[in-house]
């Protein structure tokens, strides 16, 4: 099992751990190997705010992290450096018959070519840190970018162990036809929509910007014909799989399993977290600390919400031009999260942009279970074609049976239904939080305006209160613990009477007199 480790120097992986047992102790050492000197702020969590530290003390497969899974940690970067000495020394020895010949042949070797180097830090202590010197001379004789020469690897290995071993870097690019999500598709909220859409339009959709979705995965019933369609799609799979060899196919460790897509998304709000826009990134903007980022969850679970997928808008694009390949590995990291590994989820990626007509266009999609696999390897990088995801030195990409060293984004991506819906439980009428020059900011004056509207065109209070922007703005003044709780019941549930005594606190908040 692989798990990426997200901290502020860079995403780390650690390989080998077992499934069933590994623990974040486990983590730890394999991180030791190659990071020995790692000093850590903050622990191992779930979160990238490190607010919710994983259990040391219970195996990682029973907290939800599966192969593939990101975790997250603060460390000194000052003590991050990687210590390839003791690794070049102790790789090459492993393949020399004589264990104390190699390690005398290498030494030299190692310790002149590694590309690390100690400097006196500012407290006058002796740090660790890279070299910006040519690394160790074995580096660019590896059979594959960072492993062993092929010479090395005839002295030890058998052939079988090699093909084993290489078989692991080869990927045979494979389409796949239909996304994890029902025939209900997606179901997006139209006003919470519109309300993205128009300040995009602001800025002539020339500014790209994205927000998480928060809603619901709901059961679908199942169809007979589908459940049978997809034995007879399993079948042929096998057949096809058991005829090939040389390049890695994706294999679902529940194949004999029949799959039954049961699910549509249910799209209720847009949350746009803290962001700068940036035409230089790979991304088109850039992503900031976000200290709501807990408040944002934890209101959404009193909601009866969840993070459903994501939404991001883009200037337009020449025509088949769907999504960059930053925002095909960011759709495939945030599917990779939802699913806890690499593993089906109703996830979505919504993209919004403006046609040659000037009218939006929004499409739904999902990225495959390739495509997250290769994203947990890291096999996928962006290059200077946002068109296509370029493929790792280390890996290899086989496209109608040739090398290829780039992967059109396009065959990565499902097509997801996508409809209007008109939610029964919110509204999308309050300023949104983080927006620059935005004509309406969050203000109590605001808040004012738009419960004092209450009694009129049939709307009531608790109407004009469920809104997740503003309800997300009260959690600045209200306990999370005790108020907010007993007001979300009210706003999922209209049979439950909102408290008067939040009716007068929220109003004095608004600075509102009178009958509301």
């Amino acid at each position: 099992m692989i798990i990426r480790v997200r901290t502020n120097t860079g995403v780390w992986r650690v390989e080998d751990l077992d499934a069933a047992t590994a623990t974040t102790s486990d983590v730890i050492s394999g991180i030791s190997k190659t990071r020995p000197h790692v000093v850590y702020e903050k622990p191992l969590s779930f979160d990238p705010r490190c607010d919710r530290p994983i259990d040391p003390s219970t195996p990682l497969s029973q907290q939800g992290l599966g192969h593939g899974a990101m975790i997250h940690c603060r460390v000194d970067v000052a003590t991050c450096a990687e210590n390839t000495v003791e690794a070049a020394a102790g790789g090459d020895a492993a393949m020399s018959p004589d264990a104390s010949v190699a390690a005398d042949s290498v030494a030299p070797v190692a310790s002149t070519g590694a590309n690390t180097k100690r400097i006196i830090g500012k407290d006058g202590s002796i740090q660790l840190v890279h070299s910006d010197g040519a690394s160790a001379p074995t580096a660019d004789r590896g059979f594959r970018k960072g492993l062993l020469p092929l010479r090395d690897m005839k002295m030890a290995w058998t052939l079988q162990e090699f093909t084993a071993m290489d078989d692991k870097f080869n990927f045979k690019i494979q389409r796949q036809e239909a996304s994890f999500v029902g025939k209900g598709g997606v179901h997006l909220e139209t006003s919470a929509a519109g309300e993205f859409q128009n300040y995009l339009r602001k800025f002539q959709f020339q500014q790209q910007r994205f927000g998480y979705l928060y809603g619901r995965f709901v059961d679908e019933e199942i169809d007979p014909e589908e459940v049978k369609r997809q034995e007879e799609e399993e079948k042929r799979k096998a057949e096809t799989a058991s005829s090939k060899w040389g390049a890695r196919l994706y294999e679902d460790p529940d194949k004999d399993k029949i799959k039954k897509k049961n699910h549509k998304v249910v799209v209720e709000a847009i949350y746009e977290p803290p962001q700068e826009a940036d035409p230089d990134a790979a991304e088109g903007f850039v992503i900031l600390d976000d200290p709501n980022e807990e408040t944002v969850e934890s209101l959404a679970n009193m909601l009866g919400l969840r993070k459903v997928g994501w939404i991001v808008g883009h200037p337009p694009r020449e025509e088949g031009f769907q999504l960059s390949a930053a925002e095909v590995i960011m759709a495939a990291e945030q599917q990779l999260e939802c699913a806890g590994g690499i593993a089906e989820t109703p996830f979505v990626t919504i993209r919004v942009t403006v046609g040659d007509d000037g009218n939006v266009v929004m499409e739904a999609f999902q990225v495959s279970l390739q495509c997250m696999e290769m994203v947990a390897e890291e096999a996928l990088d962006v290059g200077p074609n946002p068109g296509f995801c370029y493929v790792n030195e280390t890996f290899t990409a086989i496209q109608e049976g040739k090398p290829s060293a780039t992967v059109e984004n396009n065959f990565f991506l499902t097509v997801v239904p996508i409809n209007s819906y008109q939610s029964d439980m919110l509204v999308a009428m309050f300023p949104r939080a983080n927006r620059a020059m935005d004509n309406r900011v969050q203000t109590h004056d605001e808040m004012k305006k738009q419960l004092s509207k209450s009694g009129t065109s049939g709307w009531t209070f608790i109407d004009l209160l469920s809104d997740f922007a503003l309800l997300l703005y009260l959690c600045q003044f209200l306990d999370m613990k005790t108020d907010m709780p007993k007001i979300c019941e009210s706003v999922k549930d209209r049979e439950v009477p909102l408290d008067d005594g939040y009716k007068i606190i929220i109003a004095s908040l608004a600075g509102m007199d009178g009958a509301y």
